[in-house]
C-alpha cells in the first residue's frame, strides 16, 4: 500500500500503515493479530485511534481536511498536524512528565503516533464533572504552564531566535482564524453558529451583543491574541485538553499552537475551572450536595496561579544571566531593578490571563462550542441558572479585571457571585 498522498485511515489500512512504519511497529512488538483498534475521537476535528496489543500500545491522530463535526462544508487544514507535532515535541522537551513521547509524525499523511494514555487515565473534564479531586493537578499543571512559556519566551530566547521560532509558527494561520471569529467575534454579534440554553438565556446572549464596555476590553484581548508573540502557547488548554490520574497530568492536543500571548494559555485554563466550579450546582445529588468539592476547585485556582508565579519566576532568577534578550543582565544590573520588572511583568500576566480566561468563559455559553460541565446538566431550566452565573462572572472578570491584585481577591469574587 501507498502512502505517498494524504488519505484518511481507517482501521484496516491503519494496520497496514503501522506495519510499514518500523517506529510504529517496534513499539508493538511488531505483532498484529491481536490488536484491538478503537475509533474514539469524539473532538470537532481529528480521527484519533487508540492501538493496543499484547506487546505494546500507541495512539494514531490524524488531522482531515475539513471540521469534523461540520463535514465539507467548512474545510481546515490539515497542516495543523504538522504544528501539533512540532509543539508536543518542544513543550515534550521542556515538561517531559506532563506531554505524551511523540514517537512518529508523517506530514503527507497529517498523521502523529504518539504514547497511549492508559486506563486509568481520563479526560479532566469528565473527572471535574464526576466530582472527582486531583492532589497534584495544580502542582503538575503550574510547572507545565510555567516551563513552557518560560522557555518558549524573549526571556530565555535571544530575538534572532525567537523571530525565527515565531516565523515557523505563523502558518498555522486557519487555527488562530478559528481561534479570532469564535472567541472573540462570534459571542458579540449575530452568528449562525453561536447557540445557547433557549429561551432561558436569550436575553442574557443579547445582553452580551448590546454590552459597549464589554465589546472595548473584548477588543483589546483580540488585538493582543493578533499580535503579541509572546511565547509558543497551546492555543487551546482547556480542561478537555488534559488527561489524568490521581499522581498523572498529562497535556494533549496542542494543534492551536502558536507564538501568541502567556496569558491565553493560563487563561484558558483557568476560565475552564471557573466553568467546573459554576456547574457543580447542576451536577449535585441527594447525600453529595458538592459545596466540599467546589471548595477544592477553589483552592486549585488559587493554589495553580500561585504555583505557576512562584515557578516562573524562580526560572527567571535561574537564567538571568542567560542569552535572554528581554532584559539584558548589564541594564538590569540590580536587585531594585530586577524585582520591580518581575513585579510589573507579572502583574500583567496576571491581568491578561484573567481577561483571557473571562472571554473563554462566555464563549462556552453564547458561542459555538460548549462544554460538558454545563451539556451534561439535563434539565434546561437548572442548566441555564449555573450558566448565567458563570456568563455574569465572566462579564464581571473581563472589566474589572485590572482591579483584582491577586488571585485569593478573584476567588472571594467568584465565592459572591455563587
Amino acid at each position: 500500500m501507498s502512502f505517498e498522498e494524504f488519505k484518511p485511515l481507517n482501521e484496516k489500512s491503519l494496520v497496514e500503515y503501522i506495519k510499514a512504519t518500523p517506529s510504529l511497529s517496534s513499539r508493538l512488538g511488531d505483532k498484529y493479530d491481536d490488536l484491538v483498534i478503537k475509533e474514539v475521537g469524539d473532538g470537532n476535528l481529528n480521527f484519533v485511534f487508540i492501538v493496543v496489543g499484547s506487546t505494546g500500545s500507541l495512539v494514531i491522530k490524524q488531522a482531515l481536511p475539513y471540521i469534523r463535526c461540520i463535514g465539507e462544508s467548512w474545510p481546515m487544514t490539515k497542516e495543523r498536524a504538522y504544528f501539533e507535532a512540532t509543539t508536543l515535541r518542544k513543550h515534550g522537551g521542556l515538561s517531559p512528565d506532563h506531554v505524551p513521547q511523540v514517537y512518529h509524525f508523517d506530514r503527507t499523511m497529517a498523521l502523529i503516533g504518539m504514547r497511549y494514555l492508559e486506563p486509568p487515565h481520563i479526560i479532566l473534564r469528565k473527572g471535574l464533572v464526576a466530582g472527582i479531586q486531583y492532589p497534584f493537578l495544580a502542582e503538575h499543571m503550574s510547572d507545565y504552564m510555567a516551563k513552557t512559556l518560560f522557555f518558549t519566551s524573549l526571556l530565555y530566547h535571544d530575538t534572532t531566535e525567537h523571530r525565527r521560532a515565531v516565523t515557523e509558527f505563523c502558518g498555522n494561520v486557519e487555527l488562530c482564524r478559528l481561534t479570532e471569529q469564535v472567541v472573540f467575534s462570534d459571542p458579540y454579534r449575530v452568528s449562525t453558529f453561536n447557540r445557547w440554553t433557549s429561551p432561558y438565556l436569550d436575553d442574557d446572549a443579547r445582553a452580551v451583543r448590546e454590552d459597549s464596555a464589554l465589546k472595548l476590553e473584548i477588543a483589546e484581548l483580540k488585538s493582543m491574541f493578533c499580535e503579541r508573540a509572546q511565547a509558543l502557547i497551546h492555543g487551546d488548554l482547556h480542561t478537555g485538553s488534559v488527561m489524568v490520574t490521581q499522581d498523572s497530568t498529562q497535556v494533549i492536543d496542542p494543534e492551536f499552537s502558536f507564538y501568541g500571548p502567556m496569558g491565553f494559555d493560563i487563561g484558558a485554563y483557568l476560565g475552564n475551572l471557573i466553568l467546573a466550579f459554576f456547574a457543580q450546582d447542576g451536577h449535585a445529588a441527594e447525600g453529595n450536595d458538592r459545596k466540599e468539592y467546589k471548595q477544592w476547585i477553589l483552592r486549585t485556582i488559587e493554589q495553580t496561579w500561585n504555583m505557576f508565579s512562584k515557578r516562573f519566576i524562580a526560572l527567571w532568577d535561574q537564567n538571568k544571566d542567560g542569552h535572554g534578550e528581554a532584559y539584558l543582565a548589564d541594564i538590569y544590573n540590580n536587585t531594585e531593578v530586577m524585582q520591580l520588572v518581575q513585579e510589573n511583568y507579572m502583574k500583567n500576566l496576571f491581568h491578561d490571563s484573567l481577561g483571557f480566561g473571562a472571554a473563554k468563559m462566555i464563549r462556552r455559553i453564547v458561542g459555538v462550542a460548549h462544554v460538558e460541565d454545563f451539556e451534561s446538566i439535563k434539565e434546561d431550566e437548572e442548566r441555564a441558572v449555573c450558566e448565567r452565573k458563570a456568563l455574569e462572572f465572566g462579564k464581571l472578570l473581563l472589566k474589572e479585571r485590572r482591579k483584582f491584585k491577586c488571585i485569593g481577591e478573584v476567588v472571594s469574587a467568584i465565592q459572591q457571585q455563587s
